[in-house]
């Protein structure tokens, strides 16, 4: 069984499974800006960035284009640490937990929790690509 798990965290299937994984709510987000403009539009203004087409479009560069590199498996770095800037931005400008109360605090709480989770993934998929990068070339 071990000799299983280990072909399997070695596989490029899994990996690219991963990858997946992680990239699919960016993708679903940014894509969904761009079909529902007027929905991304109103997003942004009610977290008050304008002018509300500027942020929905470099909103919706950063989630595609991070995700295109990461699923692509190349610069994944990059691409991580441009989705990791977003989401702490998100969470800056978006979920304030700390100036919220009752309900709204703890649902904000947990969007930020979660894009916290999120972004520890995302730098594990960095360091990830990384050491396999450095073991392909060494073998």
């Amino acid at each position: 069984m071990t000799g299983f798990i280990e072909r399997a965290l070695d596989s490029a299937w899994l990996w690219l499974i991963a990858r997946i994984c992680l990239a699919v709510v960016f993708v679903a987000s940014g894509l969904a800006k761009l079909v529902d403009f007027d929905g991304g539009l109103a997003e942004m203004r009610a977290a008050g960035l304008e002018p509300a087409i500027l942020f929905n479009l470099l909103t919706a560069a950063t989630l595609l284009g991070g995700s295109a590199v990461i699923l692509a498996d190349r610069l994944v770095w990059l691409g991580a640490g441009a989705l990791v800037v977003f989401l702490v931005a998100t969470i800056l400008v978006v979920h304030t937990f700390w100036s919220k109360t009752g309900p709204e605090a703890q649902i904000a709480l947990f969007f930020a929790l979660e894009h916290v989770s999120v972004a520890g993934g995302l730098i594990a998929a960095a360091i990830a690509s990384d050491q396999r990068r450095r073991l392909r070339w060494r073998g």
